[in-house]
Protein backbone atom coordinates (compact mmCIF):
# COMPACT_ATOMS: atom_id res chain seq x y z
CA UNK A 1 0.00 0.00 0.00
CA UNK A 2 1.31 3.20 -1.02
CA UNK A 3 2.58 6.20 1.71
CA UNK A 4 0.42 9.07 1.50
CA UNK A 5 0.66 12.70 3.28
CA UNK A 6 -1.73 15.25 2.86
CA UNK A 7 -0.98 18.29 3.62
CA UNK A 8 -3.20 21.59 4.42
CA UNK A 9 -4.77 24.19 6.59
CA UNK A 10 -7.65 22.14 7.92
CA UNK A 11 -7.80 22.37 11.57
CA UNK A 12 -8.69 19.24 13.11
CA UNK A 13 -9.74 18.22 16.39
CA UNK A 14 -8.24 15.32 18.68
CA UNK A 15 -10.79 12.19 18.49
CA UNK A 16 -11.41 13.61 15.13
CA UNK A 17 -15.10 14.60 14.31
CA UNK A 18 -17.36 12.15 13.22
CA UNK A 19 -16.85 13.43 9.45
CA UNK A 20 -13.47 13.52 9.71
CA UNK A 21 -13.26 10.05 11.00
CA UNK A 22 -15.50 8.96 8.31
CA UNK A 23 -13.37 9.86 5.66
CA UNK A 24 -10.16 8.59 7.10
CA UNK A 25 -11.45 5.42 7.89
CA UNK A 26 -12.77 5.25 4.21
CA UNK A 27 -9.33 6.48 2.67
CA UNK A 28 -6.80 4.20 4.80
CA UNK A 29 -8.21 1.33 3.14
CA UNK A 30 -6.55 2.73 -0.12
CA UNK A 31 -2.60 3.43 1.76
CA UNK A 32 -0.98 4.32 4.75
CA UNK A 33 -1.79 7.78 5.64
CA UNK A 34 -0.23 10.78 7.38
CA UNK A 35 -1.80 14.31 7.71
CA UNK A 36 0.30 17.15 8.51
CA UNK A 37 -2.58 20.25 9.21
CA UNK A 38 -3.29 22.60 12.39
CA UNK A 39 -4.84 21.85 15.99
CA UNK A 40 -7.92 23.95 16.84
CA UNK A 41 -5.78 24.89 20.05
CA UNK A 42 -2.94 27.19 20.09
CA UNK A 43 -0.59 24.24 20.81
CA UNK A 44 1.11 21.68 18.33
CA UNK A 45 -0.71 17.71 18.53
CA UNK A 46 0.33 14.26 17.08
CA UNK A 47 -2.14 11.80 17.34
CA UNK A 48 -2.99 8.66 15.24
CA UNK A 49 -7.27 7.51 14.31
CA UNK A 50 -7.15 5.74 10.91
CA UNK A 51 -4.27 7.96 10.05
CA UNK A 52 -1.36 10.28 11.99
CA UNK A 53 -1.55 13.54 12.34
CA UNK A 54 0.89 15.78 13.05
CA UNK A 55 -0.75 19.63 13.75
CA UNK A 56 1.09 22.71 14.20
CA UNK A 57 -0.24 25.32 16.66
CA UNK A 58 -4.21 26.53 15.55
CA UNK A 59 -2.69 30.43 15.70
CA UNK A 60 -6.15 32.60 15.26
CA UNK A 61 -4.16 35.14 13.43
CA UNK A 62 -4.42 33.91 9.57
CA UNK A 63 -1.30 35.57 8.75
CA UNK A 64 0.45 33.56 11.37
CA UNK A 65 -0.95 30.36 10.23
CA UNK A 66 -0.02 31.31 6.89
CA UNK A 67 4.06 31.63 8.07
CA UNK A 68 3.77 28.12 10.57
CA UNK A 69 2.86 26.36 6.62
CA UNK A 70 5.63 28.20 4.99
CA UNK A 71 8.04 27.57 7.44
CA UNK A 72 7.35 24.65 9.52
CA UNK A 73 5.56 22.44 7.25
CA UNK A 74 8.68 21.83 4.47
CA UNK A 75 10.86 21.08 7.47
CA UNK A 76 7.52 18.45 8.84
CA UNK A 77 6.94 17.25 5.44
CA UNK A 78 10.64 16.13 4.41
CA UNK A 79 11.03 14.58 8.05
CA UNK A 80 8.08 12.60 7.31
CA UNK A 81 9.38 11.73 4.07
CA UNK A 82 12.77 9.94 4.95
CA UNK A 83 11.42 8.93 8.41
CA UNK A 84 8.29 7.34 6.99
CA UNK A 85 9.22 6.70 3.29
CA UNK A 86 6.30 8.90 1.96
CA UNK A 87 5.91 8.25 -1.55
CA UNK A 88 3.26 10.81 -2.65
CA UNK A 89 2.60 14.27 -0.97
CA UNK A 90 -1.30 15.32 -1.96
CA UNK A 91 -1.33 19.48 -1.18
CA UNK A 92 -5.01 21.20 -0.58
CA UNK A 93 -4.24 23.88 -2.73
CA UNK A 94 -1.41 25.71 -4.54
CA UNK A 95 -0.73 27.49 -1.86
CA UNK A 96 -0.51 24.53 0.67
CA UNK A 97 1.40 22.79 -2.16
CA UNK A 98 4.10 25.40 -1.62
CA UNK A 99 5.63 23.86 1.18
CA UNK A 100 4.86 20.08 -0.11
CA UNK A 101 6.59 21.19 -3.31
CA UNK A 102 9.78 22.67 -1.50
CA UNK A 103 9.94 19.21 0.58
CA UNK A 104 9.93 17.54 -2.84
CA UNK A 105 12.32 19.40 -4.45
CA UNK A 106 14.82 18.44 -1.56
CA UNK A 107 13.84 14.93 -1.30
CA UNK A 108 14.60 14.54 -4.92
CA UNK A 109 18.01 15.71 -5.01
CA UNK A 110 18.66 13.66 -1.88
CA UNK A 111 17.24 10.48 -4.37
CA UNK A 112 14.07 9.78 -3.36
CA UNK A 113 11.13 9.82 -5.81
CA UNK A 114 8.14 11.36 -4.57
CA UNK A 115 4.83 12.36 -6.28
CA UNK A 116 2.99 15.63 -5.84
CA UNK A 117 -0.65 15.62 -6.24
CA UNK A 118 -2.46 19.19 -6.14
CA UNK A 119 -5.53 19.80 -5.31
CA UNK A 120 -7.87 22.75 -6.33
CA UNK A 121 -11.42 23.18 -4.04
CA UNK A 122 -12.14 27.03 -4.84
CA UNK A 123 -10.81 30.17 -6.77
CA UNK A 124 -7.82 30.15 -6.06
CA UNK A 125 -6.96 33.26 -7.45
CA UNK A 126 -10.10 35.78 -6.23
CA UNK A 127 -11.14 33.83 -2.81
CA UNK A 128 -8.35 34.64 -0.20
CA UNK A 129 -9.60 38.84 -1.40
CA UNK A 130 -12.70 38.03 -0.74
CA UNK A 131 -12.62 36.26 3.00
CA UNK A 132 -10.74 39.18 5.00
CA UNK A 133 -8.91 42.40 4.10
CA UNK A 134 -5.79 42.33 2.62
CA UNK A 135 -2.98 44.57 2.90
CA UNK A 136 -0.84 45.70 -0.01
CA UNK A 137 -3.07 43.49 -1.94
CA UNK A 138 -0.92 44.04 -5.49
CA UNK A 139 2.33 42.36 -3.26
CA UNK A 140 0.16 40.05 -1.72
CA UNK A 141 -1.18 38.94 -5.13
CA UNK A 142 2.36 38.95 -6.61
CA UNK A 143 4.13 36.60 -4.31
CA UNK A 144 0.90 34.09 -4.21
CA UNK A 145 1.09 34.25 -8.01
CA UNK A 146 4.75 32.77 -7.50
CA UNK A 147 4.32 30.36 -5.02
CA UNK A 148 1.61 29.16 -7.06
CA UNK A 149 3.96 28.91 -10.19
CA UNK A 150 6.19 27.13 -8.19
CA UNK A 151 3.85 24.76 -6.57
CA UNK A 152 2.54 23.57 -10.39
CA UNK A 153 6.13 23.16 -11.57
CA UNK A 154 6.59 20.76 -9.38
CA UNK A 155 3.14 18.73 -9.23
CA UNK A 156 2.92 15.65 -10.69
CA UNK A 157 -0.98 15.02 -10.57
CA UNK A 158 -3.69 17.49 -9.95
CA UNK A 159 -7.06 17.14 -8.56
CA UNK A 160 -10.29 19.25 -9.18
CA UNK A 161 -13.78 18.98 -7.18
CA UNK A 162 -16.08 20.75 -10.21
CA UNK A 163 -15.90 21.67 -14.25
CA UNK A 164 -14.91 25.69 -12.92
CA UNK A 165 -11.72 24.70 -10.95
CA UNK A 166 -10.87 22.32 -13.49
CA UNK A 167 -10.80 24.79 -16.05
CA UNK A 168 -8.58 27.03 -13.76
CA UNK A 169 -6.15 24.21 -13.42
CA UNK A 170 -6.31 24.05 -17.10
CA UNK A 171 -4.86 27.32 -17.35
CA UNK A 172 -2.28 27.09 -14.86
CA UNK A 173 -0.98 23.96 -16.05
CA UNK A 174 -0.31 21.52 -19.13
CA UNK A 175 -0.10 18.37 -19.92
CA UNK A 176 -0.71 17.37 -16.36
CA UNK A 177 -2.88 14.50 -15.28
CA UNK A 178 -6.15 15.74 -14.11
CA UNK A 179 -8.74 13.83 -11.76
CA UNK A 180 -11.70 15.41 -11.15
CA UNK A 181 -14.08 14.21 -7.85
CA UNK A 182 -16.29 16.12 -5.83
CA UNK A 183 -14.73 17.17 -2.06
CA UNK A 184 -16.00 14.35 0.76
CA UNK A 185 -19.37 14.63 2.73
CA UNK A 186 -20.67 12.52 5.14
CA UNK A 187 -23.73 12.26 2.83
CA UNK A 188 -25.44 9.45 4.89
CA UNK A 189 -26.30 11.91 7.84
CA UNK A 190 -27.88 14.03 5.69
CA UNK A 191 -29.59 10.96 3.89
CA UNK A 192 -31.85 10.32 6.86
CA UNK A 193 -34.81 12.32 5.67
CA UNK A 194 -37.39 9.36 5.86
CA UNK A 195 -38.07 9.99 9.46
CA UNK A 196 -38.72 13.53 9.14
CA UNK A 197 -42.34 14.36 8.41
CA UNK A 198 -43.25 17.52 7.02
CA UNK A 199 -45.35 18.88 9.55
CA UNK A 200 -42.26 19.75 11.52
CA UNK A 201 -40.91 22.14 9.26
CA UNK A 202 -40.75 25.59 9.94
CA UNK A 203 -40.55 28.90 7.60
CA UNK A 204 -36.64 29.76 8.20
CA UNK A 205 -34.31 30.42 6.31
CA UNK A 206 -30.81 28.12 6.96
CA UNK A 207 -27.09 29.47 5.74
CA UNK A 208 -24.20 27.29 6.76
CA UNK A 209 -20.64 28.52 6.57
CA UNK A 210 -17.68 30.09 7.77
CA UNK A 211 -19.09 33.81 8.75
CA UNK A 212 -16.80 35.55 6.40
CA UNK A 213 -17.36 38.43 2.84
CA UNK A 214 -16.38 36.04 1.07
CA UNK A 215 -19.95 34.28 1.60
CA UNK A 216 -22.37 37.67 1.04
CA UNK A 217 -24.02 37.19 4.38
CA UNK A 218 -24.40 40.92 4.53
CA UNK A 219 -26.70 40.55 1.45
CA UNK A 220 -28.48 37.56 2.98
CA UNK A 221 -29.58 40.03 5.68
CA UNK A 222 -30.68 42.86 3.83
CA UNK A 223 -32.75 40.50 1.93
CA UNK A 224 -34.13 39.07 4.68
CA UNK A 225 -34.78 42.59 6.17
CA UNK A 226 -37.28 42.93 2.94
CA UNK A 227 -39.75 39.65 3.90
CA UNK A 228 -39.51 39.82 7.63
CA UNK A 229 -42.71 41.45 8.21
CA UNK A 230 -44.61 39.16 5.50
CA UNK A 231 -43.38 36.26 7.18
CA UNK A 232 -43.30 36.52 11.09
CA UNK A 233 -42.75 33.17 11.69
CA UNK A 234 -39.63 32.92 9.74
CA UNK A 235 -36.35 33.56 11.34
CA UNK A 236 -33.02 33.44 9.66
CA UNK A 237 -30.59 30.97 10.90
CA UNK A 238 -26.81 31.84 9.98
CA UNK A 239 -24.43 28.28 11.11
CA UNK A 240 -20.93 29.03 11.23
CA UNK A 241 -17.59 29.80 12.66
CA UNK A 242 -17.27 33.49 13.13
CA UNK A 243 -13.84 33.03 11.36
CA UNK A 244 -13.13 36.85 10.78
CA UNK A 245 -14.57 38.33 14.07
CA UNK A 246 -14.54 41.77 12.94
CA UNK A 247 -17.24 40.83 10.13
CA UNK A 248 -19.54 38.78 12.42
CA UNK A 249 -19.47 41.57 14.81
CA UNK A 250 -21.33 43.95 11.84
CA UNK A 251 -23.46 41.26 10.92
CA UNK A 252 -25.10 41.37 14.51
CA UNK A 253 -24.61 45.37 14.42
CA UNK A 254 -26.65 45.22 10.81
CA UNK A 255 -29.31 43.15 12.61
CA UNK A 256 -30.12 45.45 15.00
CA UNK A 257 -29.86 48.21 12.57
CA UNK A 258 -32.32 46.45 10.61
CA UNK A 259 -34.82 46.21 13.86
CA UNK A 260 -34.19 42.21 13.17
CA UNK A 261 -32.73 40.48 16.65
CA UNK A 262 -34.38 37.94 17.59
CA UNK A 263 -35.34 37.40 14.36
CA UNK A 264 -31.97 36.51 13.05
CA UNK A 265 -30.26 33.59 14.77
CA UNK A 266 -26.42 33.78 14.96
CA UNK A 267 -25.97 29.49 15.83
CA UNK A 268 -22.25 29.35 15.54
CA UNK A 269 -20.42 25.83 14.77
CA UNK A 270 -21.97 22.68 15.00
CA UNK A 271 -21.66 19.12 14.17
CA UNK A 272 -22.90 17.98 10.92
CA UNK A 273 -25.38 15.84 12.56
CA UNK A 274 -27.10 18.93 14.40
CA UNK A 275 -26.31 20.89 10.85
CA UNK A 276 -28.94 17.72 9.65
CA UNK A 277 -31.35 18.01 12.16
CA UNK A 278 -31.69 21.95 11.56
CA UNK A 279 -31.84 21.53 7.62
CA UNK A 280 -34.67 19.13 8.01
CA UNK A 281 -36.16 22.11 10.10
CA UNK A 282 -35.65 24.67 7.87
CA UNK A 283 -38.00 25.53 4.34
CA UNK A 284 -34.68 26.81 2.54
CA UNK A 285 -31.02 26.85 2.40
CA UNK A 286 -29.18 30.05 0.60
CA UNK A 287 -25.58 30.64 -0.06
CA UNK A 288 -25.21 34.19 -1.17
CA UNK A 289 -21.16 33.25 -1.69
CA UNK A 290 -19.00 35.78 -4.03
CA UNK A 291 -16.23 32.81 -5.00
CA UNK A 292 -16.48 29.02 -4.69
CA UNK A 293 -15.25 25.39 -5.68
CA UNK A 294 -18.06 23.22 -5.40
CA UNK A 295 -19.23 23.91 -1.56
CA UNK A 296 -20.32 20.24 0.18
CA UNK A 297 -22.76 22.21 2.09
CA UNK A 298 -25.15 22.38 -0.67
CA UNK A 299 -24.66 18.49 -1.76
CA UNK A 300 -26.11 18.58 2.11
CA UNK A 301 -28.42 20.65 1.99
CA UNK A 302 -29.93 18.53 -1.44
CA UNK A 303 -29.36 15.26 0.56
CA UNK A 304 -31.51 16.91 3.26
CA UNK A 305 -34.64 17.99 0.27
CA UNK A 306 -34.16 21.11 0.65
CA UNK A 307 -34.81 23.96 -1.96
CA UNK A 308 -31.35 25.65 -2.52
CA UNK A 309 -31.07 29.55 -3.71
CA UNK A 310 -27.01 30.09 -4.39
CA UNK A 311 -25.23 32.39 -6.44
CA UNK A 312 -24.18 31.22 -9.88
CA UNK A 313 -20.75 31.27 -9.25
CA UNK A 314 -17.80 28.94 -10.23
CA UNK A 315 -19.10 24.77 -9.64
CA UNK A 316 -22.94 25.92 -8.56
CA UNK A 317 -24.69 25.78 -11.57
CA UNK A 318 -23.32 22.53 -12.19
CA UNK A 319 -25.73 20.67 -9.82
CA UNK A 320 -28.31 23.58 -8.90
CA UNK A 321 -30.53 24.21 -11.82
CA UNK A 322 -32.53 27.75 -11.99
CA UNK A 323 -36.22 26.75 -10.89
CA UNK A 324 -35.64 22.92 -10.73
CA UNK A 325 -33.53 22.02 -7.74
CA UNK A 326 -33.81 25.83 -6.19
CA UNK A 327 -33.11 29.12 -7.79
CA UNK A 328 -29.88 30.39 -8.77
CA UNK A 329 -29.03 34.32 -8.13
CA UNK A 330 -26.26 36.84 -8.50
CA UNK A 331 -23.80 37.73 -6.28
CA UNK A 332 -25.10 41.12 -4.29
CA UNK A 333 -28.45 40.68 -6.05
CA UNK A 334 -30.85 41.32 -2.47
CA UNK A 335 -34.04 42.06 -4.66
CA UNK A 336 -33.69 38.84 -6.46
CA UNK A 337 -32.10 36.67 -3.73
CA UNK A 338 -35.52 38.61 -1.15
CA UNK A 339 -38.06 37.51 -4.13
CA UNK A 340 -36.55 33.87 -4.44
CA UNK A 341 -37.12 33.25 -1.21
CA UNK A 342 -40.59 34.77 -0.46
CA UNK A 343 -41.85 32.57 -3.43
CA UNK A 344 -40.45 29.67 -1.72
CA UNK A 345 -41.79 30.54 1.81
CA UNK A 346 -45.30 31.34 -0.38
CA UNK A 347 -45.36 27.93 -2.17
CA UNK A 348 -44.21 25.33 0.15
CA UNK A 349 -45.31 22.37 -1.63
CA UNK A 350 -43.61 23.32 -5.12
CA UNK A 351 -40.31 23.94 -2.41
CA UNK A 352 -40.59 20.51 -1.08
CA UNK A 353 -41.20 19.28 -4.90
CA UNK A 354 -37.89 21.34 -5.82
CA UNK A 355 -36.29 19.71 -2.64
CA UNK A 356 -37.36 15.96 -3.80
CA UNK A 357 -35.35 16.81 -7.13
CA UNK A 358 -32.60 17.98 -5.42
CA UNK A 359 -32.14 14.54 -3.48
CA UNK A 360 -32.63 12.01 -6.98
CA UNK A 361 -29.29 14.80 -8.12
CA UNK A 362 -27.40 13.69 -4.88
CA UNK A 363 -28.33 10.20 -5.47
CA UNK A 364 -26.78 10.13 -8.90
CA UNK A 365 -23.95 12.25 -8.07
CA UNK A 366 -22.46 11.44 -4.89
CA UNK A 367 -21.54 8.51 -3.18
CA UNK A 368 -18.40 7.54 -0.46
CA UNK A 369 -17.41 4.56 -3.22
CA UNK A 370 -17.18 7.44 -5.79
CA UNK A 371 -14.64 9.26 -3.42
CA UNK A 372 -13.00 6.32 -2.17
CA UNK A 373 -12.48 5.43 -6.10
CA UNK A 374 -11.50 8.73 -7.01
CA UNK A 375 -8.10 8.88 -4.77
CA UNK A 376 -7.95 5.28 -5.63
CA UNK A 377 -7.16 6.07 -9.36
CA UNK A 378 -4.85 8.72 -8.07
CA UNK A 379 -2.75 6.78 -6.05
CA UNK A 380 -2.74 4.23 -8.82
CA UNK A 381 -1.53 6.71 -11.35
CA UNK A 382 0.95 8.01 -8.58
CA UNK A 383 1.99 4.72 -7.91
CA UNK A 384 2.92 4.26 -11.36
CA UNK A 385 4.95 7.87 -11.50
CA UNK A 386 7.43 6.45 -8.38
CA UNK A 387 8.27 3.36 -9.97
Amino acid sequence: MPRVCFLGSTRFTRPLDQTSAKKFRLLSMLGQLFVIGFHRHPRPCMFREHASFYLMPGIAQPVLRYAEMFTLAPCLTLWLIFRHKIQILVAQSPYEGFPAALAKKVANSLGRSIVLVVESHGDFEESLFLQRRILLPKLYSFLMCHVALFTFKHADLLRAVSHSTKGQLEKWTSNKPIFQFYTWTDIEVFREYDHYKHESFTEDILYAGLLIPRKGIHHLINAFAQIAQEFPKSHLVLVGEAENQPYATALKQQSRELGLEGRVNFVGQVSQVELAVRMRRSQVFVLPTYSEGLPRVVFEAMAVGLPVIASAVSGIPEIVQDGKEGFLIEPGDEKLLSDRMRWLLRHPDRAREMGRQGQCIIEKLFSSTLYAEGYRQIFEAASDRTR
